[in-house]
């Protein structure tokens, strides 16, 4: 079979498995706060040991970029920013009396949204609020943010590097002018390299920039123009993420433009295998799904170590348990459960601000949904992973097996004893070797896709 026949076989609708269950399946569509602090405290009991994480949602943006899939709120009056870290920092004071007064919190992120919205002396008092300290120790706790070119400061980066940040995410998408019109995001290569050398002169010692292919009016040659300053610029990550096309549950915001501006099937694909191999021929490592990163930066290290890691902030060196969600439409993990806030501004800062958290869905994990969110985990993040053979769920796994047979008949897929591999072919088509272990997706029976296509 040529990879004509692949991308038409496989280009189906299917999860990016940040989560398994994924949230379309989720079966606790009215959470309470009660009933998610005490799944919590169950799995801390359960994980006494575990380090958390935590992600908090910064929405606000200036202006709407039209390919943008997130939670956010746009709005130039930067009167919201107080309120909301208000909101924040009484959230985490509620969690505070639940945790384990040991608890270490090894990563921290903002996202957004655009976390560089808000004012530098904003994300300190959040910072602080936080950990109660002013200075955060980087070897102990690994700090993060994402960051919007334009909107991105000396005084952004020289404060957030003093506390402890060493690690910047800019979005960066596309440099082609065109392409930048149709997804109302203008920022040009110039500003985005001073921006990104002010970084590293600072001292930042690990910067990624996202980009994304599938974009309107994106060509393969204006796409290589942008890979090509990409690799110039040689940031130590890599996010090559294909634009999810999902107006039917996002709205107007991705209808900027027809769809027939979208490169399609053929077209898309030829825009990541050629941005694929410009960046392992320069020297990037192929990590998981979407990301790349230069041999030297822990997540290469982490991939080759198999110590990667995967949760709803992405790939991470960090193996957290527990993942704190903080903010408007936050999710948080304990690993036997999931929760989510309001997706609303509004109502998650009146739930907070009446002293209660602001869950509103979530989802408590089984015995057989915590064995597979293992499986589908590993070949996320290690492309294999190894059936327990001391599963009492075997009938399970022989179906799982029968769903896996097309994928290992085309190359992308063998096996070896108990374990599942996806072969070097396979890589690109992750997400549908996941799709052979997610039972909530061979159980579907709904009119509409939940997801973009996988392609």
């Amino acid at each position: 079979m040529n990879t004509k026949d692949f991308i038409h076989k496989y280009n189906v609708p299917g999860p990016r498995y940040t989560s398994y269950p994924t949230v379309p399946f989720w079966k606790k569509n009215e959470y309470n706060s009660s009933e998610w602090l005490q799944e919590l405290t169950d799995s801390f009991h359960q994980y006494p040991d575990a380090s958390i994480g935590i992600y908090i949602h910064l929405p606000f943006c200036e202006s709407l970029c039209t390919f943008c899939g997130c939670h956010k709120r746009i709005t130039k009056n930067h009167a919201v920013e107080s309120p909301y870290i208000d909101a924040v920092l009484k959230e985490w004071s509620i969690y505070q009396k639940h945790l384990p007064t040991n608890i270490r919190i090894s990563e921290l992120h903002f996202g957004g949204g655009t976390p560089t919205f808000f004012h530098p002396a904003a994300l300190l008092r959040l910072l602080k609020g936080i950990f109660q300290v002013d200075q955060i120790d980087p070897q102990v706790c690994d700090l993060s943010f994402e960051a919007h070119p334009n909107s991105t400061s000396e005084a952004h980066l020289q404060s957030l590097f003093d506390v402890g940040f060493r690690r910047v995410s800019f979005g960066i998408q596309d440099y082609n002018p065109i392409v930048q019109k149709a997804i109302h995001r203008i920022q040009s290569l110039a500003d985005v390299t001073s921006v990104h050398e002010r970084s590293k002169k600072i001292g930042y010692t690990s910067i990624n920039h996202d980009l994304v292919y599938g974009l309107p009016h994106q060509s393969l040659a204006g796409f290589e123009q942008t890979i090509d300053d990409t690799i110039q610029l040689k940031p130590e990550r890599i996010a090559l993420y294909g634009y999810a096309h999902v107006p039917w549950i996002k709205g107007t915001g991705q209808r900027g433009y027809d769809e027939k501006d979208l490169p399609q099937d053929m077209e898309k694909r030829a825009l990541y295998e050629m941005a694929c191999e410009k960046l392992i021929s320069s020297g990037y490592v192929a990590i998981g799904m979407d990301h790349f990163a230069l041999p030297s930066d822990k997540l290469a290290q982490a991939f080759y170590e198999k110590r990667l890691h995967r949760n709803f902030m992405g790939y991470t060196t960090q193996t957290t348990t527990f993942l704190l969600g903080l903010g408007m439409s936050a999710i948080s993990d304990s690993w036997t459960g999931f929760a989510q806030n309001e997706k609303s501004l509004e109502a998650y800062q009146e739930q907070i601000n009446k002293g209660q958290l602001a869950v509103f869905r979530g989802h408590v994990l089984s015995k057989l949904e915590l064995e597979i969110r293992s499986y589908i985990l590993d070949l996320m993040c290690q492309f294999e992973t190894t059936f327990q053979v001391d599963s009492e769920y075997k009938e399970t796994h022989r179906f799982i097996l029968e769903k896996l047979q097309p994928l290992i008949e085309d190359g992308l897929v063998r096996l070896k004893g108990a374990s599942v591999i996806i072969t070097e072919m396979g890589y690109p088509f992750v997400r549908n070797v996941c799709m052979a272990f997610d039972l909530d997706l061979h159980k579907y029976q709904g009119g509409k896709p939940l997801f973009s296509a996988t392609i």
